[in-house]
């Protein structure tokens, strides 16, 4: 279907059922009784009498009654099934078509985009899932959990690591009922619904919303879609530094994942490399902390460490020439803000 043929068929839907009230009154009481005069419809309605053939004519053209012109003139119901035969196929199909372009909401230039619907941040949220190649980090409601199970096992299934919080955490299923090994890497609850909505992609595309926004109660919602690496790393840094360490752990299975593994934060690298045995080589790719420009470097990792409260990640590597330390976005105290890296034993691999 065409851009024209989908604007005629809203247009054709639109005219179809772009009813009055003394047509939808008539055509209901005409519908109850098979048959009706003019008269009934004016005794059984609130349609002026005045107003009941003009009525009574607009509703035989759209095809809903059928008019028998005697003395006096008769209103005849049309079966509903033959009647809206013709718009329900139509409407199956935009529907179709309609659903089509709904699949992926529209990723602009725009740094930060605001919403207001509740689909359209279900969808966004959707899609940060879906579109996560190599970390998820996710604050969901048990009910957004449900809805959005399959996308995230498929996910996990695909080498994504996935960090989820469930708040309230009264609503959230026990460790014991539920496998959350199936849709994280490492799950927690936190009390309270003030905890936010959120959802990043590899520290670049998240979602922020409220529990309220969310809810068929809140008139005054909103999300707020952030595009560019910069801001979705605040929205995770809130998380990391604010959310996640007042949350009880649910489940963790962070060592099930096959080497070579990716990663676009070093803090869920170092929090991987500490548990881990062995040596490790490392290719990370950002940008100079004092020039700015971009950067690849490669080597051993000597070292890993992390701030008391997550809020910093550092990875040492021998690349042969030195020693290079490698933060996460917005690094300072290292030589390189890392965007992303890849982990293997062995060998250094290509980012």
């Amino acid at each position: 279907m065409t851009e024209e043929d989908l604007q005629g068929g809203l247009e054709a839907v639109r005219s179809r059922f772009d009813l009055g009230e003394y047509e939808i009154e008539a055509y209901l009481a005409v519908l109850d009784h098979g048959e009706l005069t003019a008269a009934e419809i004016a005794e059984r309605t609130d349609v002026p009498q005045p107003r009941v053939y003009d009525t009574a004519r607009s509703l035989s053209e759209s095809g809903l009654v059928e008019l028998r012109e005697s003395r006096p003139m008769r209103v005849l119901a049309v079966d509903p099934a033959e009647a809206f035969a013709g718009v329900q196929s139509t409407l199956s199909t935009l529907l179709d078509r309609l659903a089509e372009r709904y699949q992926t909401p529209a990723r602009g230039a725009e740094a930060v985009s605001l919403v207001g619907s509740r689909p359209t941040i279900r969808r966004y949220l959707e899609d940060v899932i879906t579109t996560a190649e190599y970390e998820l980090v996710l604050s969901l409601t048990p009910a957004l959990l449900a809805r959005f199970e399959e996308q995230l096992q498929e996910r996990r299934d695909g080498g994504v690591t996935i960090e989820l919080l469930l708040a309230p955490a009264e609503d959230a299923p026990a460790p014991e009922a539920y496998d959350y090994g199936r849709v994280a890497t490492e799950a927690r609850a936190r009390r309270g619904v003030t905890t936010p909505v959120v959802a990043v992609a590899d520290g670049t595309y998240s979602v922020y919303t409220t529990h309220g926004a969310l809810s068929d109660e809140e008139e005054d919602r909103y999300g707020v879609i952030f595009n560019r690496s910069e801001l979705g790393f605040l929205v995770s840094a809130f998380l990391n530094v604010v959310v996640w360490p007042s949350a009880t752990t649910l489940s963790e299975c962070r060592g099930d994942r096959p080497f070579p593994r990716h990663y676009a934060t070093t803090r869920r690298c170092v929090a991987d490399l500490a548990d881990a045995d062995g040596e490790f080589h490392a290719s990370m790719r950002g940008r100079d902390v004092e020039s700015g420009r971009r950067r690849t470097v490669s080597g051993a990792v000597v070292d890993v460490s992390v701030g008391t409260n997550r809020e910093t990640a550092t990875i040492t590597l021998d690349t042969g020439e030195g020693l290079v330390d490698v933060g996460g976005q917005v690094a300072a105290i290292e030589d390189l803000e890392a965007d992303v890296i890849a982990v293997d034993r062995g060998c250094p691999p290509e980012v």
